[in-house]
């Protein structure tokens, strides 16, 4: 079964290569303690997490794993970014080097503390 066609988060990190698993399982991780009353499915072929509206979406590539986020415009994690291949809204973790665990922990909280202003 290819990613794409994934029915739910744990298939489709079991069809990831063998190389990105542990990295999704600890996006997963991250995510789900981040929002523990996040929803997760999967939405556009990838691991989706939502809250109150669209929190972060994750997805493996051959030399990454892209993490789907609006942060906010301007904010406090411009200089936290700045290591990352950053595209709009898009963030690109290389496979080879750990994830930034802090990092995508407030990510995620942020995007739970701005859907929770909007109601």
């Amino acid at each position: 079964m290819s990613r794409a066609a994934a029915k739910d988060v744990d298939a489709y990190i079991t069809a990831a290569p063998k190389a990105a698993q542990p990295k999704l399982r600890q996006m997963r991780t991250l995510i789900r303690a981040a929002a523990p009353k996040a929803d997760e499915k999967i939405s556009y072929g990838m691991p989706y997490y939502g809250y109150k509206g669209r929190l972060v979406y994750f997805a493996s590539f051959q030399k990454h794993i892209g993490l789907y986020a609006a942060w906010p415009a301007g904010s406090t994690y411009a200089k936290l970014i700045e290591p990352y291949k950053v595209s709009k809204g898009t963030l690109r973790f290389p496979l080879d080097k750990p994830l930034p665990a802090t990092l995508i922990t407030k990510i995620v909280k942020a995007r739970v503390k701005e859907n929770d202003a909007k109601g």
